[in-house]
């Protein structure tokens, strides 16, 4: 999948070659455009096999939620499936849909090591308990500049760097906006920034905690396999989507690190991930990932939560996985004009 970060630059990666689908029948070929971290649902020939029997051979290319919503040619597609309802309504702005779809959802969580959760928690940052991140001590901490090697009797991880979470690119992918729309909350006193003025006066407070970590991969797929695969000295703590790393938690195979832990930001924000149809072959597909039961149990096991509880429930069972906290200090993100405002603040180009 490392191999992903080296086409991001162009927005969208074809995979249509990569799978053949299982059909008896005639099937219609239909295409998307996907946000990155579906990637995995959608490769599951499982999956495949569904719409394949639904006379549906799907074909699907991965880019970051703000390109899907802003420069990918979606006339070239069936439908558009990015990561955020702002993405989805900024398309439905331009291309009207009879409905949309959301079949689910993941809040953003942090995905980081047991070594690192002691330190942060030693410092007020991890609330006791090991599950939940204070953004408001942690912004205080990271706008004094802070870095591992000064926290006090650490010996687990004194590397001379920031205190930061690692993102993806905040111009490109929805995973750093989701980020932006919790530090922007905290920073305007717990409020969702809502006008010009109050993009003015944060975005000088939020941009450091982007611009200072240096390198940020195109997409949240990337940054989770550098986590996977880079280790602790590389990628401490990182911004994920909870359906990355439970998905992990559930797999047979399972490449957690034996030290792996998820912490929830708090507050922490709900991707949900909205289907818009472009024509009626995308909007059978929307109906399919709503409607059918055996595809809500599928996206559960890749560590999504359905609409209904019942399936994610369930793939945490059969994996002996303890059910993650109720999260009840949810913000909204911005809109998606306020969210442009910010990124144009912050140096993105629209």
């Amino acid at each position: 999948m490392l191999a992903v970060a080296l086409l991001a630059v162009v927005g969208v990666i074809v995979y249509r070659d990569l799978w053949s689908d299982r059909s008896d029948g005639p099937t219609e070929v239909v295409t998307g455009v996907i946000g990155s971290e579906k990637l995995p649902f959608f490769s599951d020939q499982r999956v495949r096999d569904i719409f394949a029997h639904n006379g549906i051979e799907l074909r699907v290319d991965p880019a970051g939620s703000r390109r899907i919503a802003e420069t990918v040619p979606l006339d070239q597609y069936d439908f558009a499936f990015p990561s955020s309802h702002p993405a989805a309504d900024r398309i439905l702005r331009d291309r009207p849909a009879a409905r949309t779809y959301a079949p689910f959802s993941s809040p953003m969580a942090i995905a980081t090591y047991a070594p690192i959760v002691d330190l942060l928690t030693a410092e007020g940052m991890v609330e006791p308990g090991g599950t939940f991140f204070d953004m408001r001590r942690y912004l205080d901490v990271a706008q004094t500049g802070a870095r591992w090697d000064q926290l006090p009797g650490n010996t687990a991880f004194p590397a001379r760097r920031n205190i930061l979470l690692s993102t993806t690119a905040l111009c490109d992918s929805n995973s750093a906006s989701m980020y932006l729309a919790i530090a922007s909350y905290v920073a305007n006193g717990d409020h969702v920034v809502s006008d010009p003025a109050g993009v003015d006066r944060v975005a000088p407070l939020v941009g450091p905690l982007f611009v200072d970590q240096g390198y940020q991969p195109a997409t949240t797929e990337v940054l989770f396999e550098d986590y996977l695969s880079s280790g602790m000295g590389r990628v401490p703590m990182a911004l994920v989507y909870e359906a990355q790393f439970v998905g992990q938690q559930v797999a047979e195979k399972s490449v957690l690190p034996t030290d792996a832990r998820l912490l929830y930001p708090r507050p922490t924000v709900y991707s949900r991930h909205v289907l818009v149809p472009l024509t009626s072959a995308g909007d059978r597909v929307g109906q399919l990932l709503e409607e059918d039961p055996e595809l809500a149990r599928l996206a559960a096991e890749h560590g999504f939560r359905p609409t209904q509880p019942g399936p994610f429930a369930q793939a945490l069972q059969d994996a002996s996985v303890a059910a993650p906290p109720e999260l009840i200090d949810v913000v909204e993100p911005p809109t998606f004009e306020t969210s442009e405002r910010f990124l144009g603040a912050l140096g993105c180009a629209a």
